[in-house]
């Protein structure tokens, strides 16, 4: 049985698999939902200093604590800059990494060089979208009960880890055991960035029919993909 480690996306928290990591348990699996720094329940430790690589370190430093091997290292939306990094870092226990509707950004790039968010609400240290834009806009996919959850739970994200260049050394010249998952209905990160990171990864393609949050509309068919290896 593997260890699989999701990482979630900008606005999010561990929260957001929620859905998703009971089907991956009763499969047998052992399953860590991290909170990245200064994200969701972490908000409070919202700070400067905080981005993509700092954060990858910490799930970094937790799989070698809690020593995980044969991991299974998932990434989603904004949480894809942080698998790269991870794997990067702790190349010697990743088994595979899936990109599920990713930003999968090479070294050098940030994300509004892919995706351009409006965002109402911006400090020294955080950024992210007001309630009508969040509603209206980010999860735009999400209907009833769903949505009012996701809206209740969303949160603040890093300023610099939205808007500072990822770096990257060695992930994208390496050869993993790797997926991507598009979402079609998803208008970001979109087919072409998607397109981009299967082919330089070598990756297996599925297609979810869904939005950016196949975890919340449609979370049995992404573990599904999540175990296809």
């Amino acid at each position: 049985m593997a260890n699989i480690v999701l990482l979630h996306g900008a606005y999010q928290g561990g929260w957001i698999w929620t859905r998703v990591s009971p089907y991956l348990r009763a499969a047998g699996h052992t399953v860590f939902t991290p909170t990245l720094d200064g994200c969701g329940e972490r908000r409070h430790a919202l700070r400067p200093g905080i981005d993509t690589e700092s954060q990858a370190a910490e799930v970094a430093e937790m799989l070698f604590f809690e020593d995980l091997t044969d991991v299974i290292l998932v990434g989603t939306s904004c949480g894809g800059m942080i698998a790269c990094r991870v794997a990067e870092l702790a190349r010697d226990r990743i088994a595979r990494v899936v990109l599920a509707d990713a930003l999968a950004l090479f070294n050098g790039e940030a994300v509004s060089d892919h995706v351009q968010r409006p965002t109402a609400i911006t400090t020294d240290i955080g950024t992210g979208p007001s309630y009508e834009d969040a509603s209206n806009r980010m999860f735009a996919s999400l209907t009833g009960e769903t949505k009012e959850w996701a809206l209740a739970r969303y949160t603040p994200h890093p300023v610099a880890a939205m808007a500072a260049p990822v770096k990257l050394d060695s992930f994208w010249q390496q050869s993993w055991n790797a997926s991507v998952i598009y979402c079609t209905q998803a208008p970001n990160p979109g087919l072409a960035h998607q397109k981009r990171a299967a082919e330089t990864l070598k990756a297996r393609w599925y297609e979810l029919e869904t939005g950016h949050y196949p975890m919340l509309t449609e979370p049995e068919a992404l573990a599904k993909l999540i175990l296809t290896a």
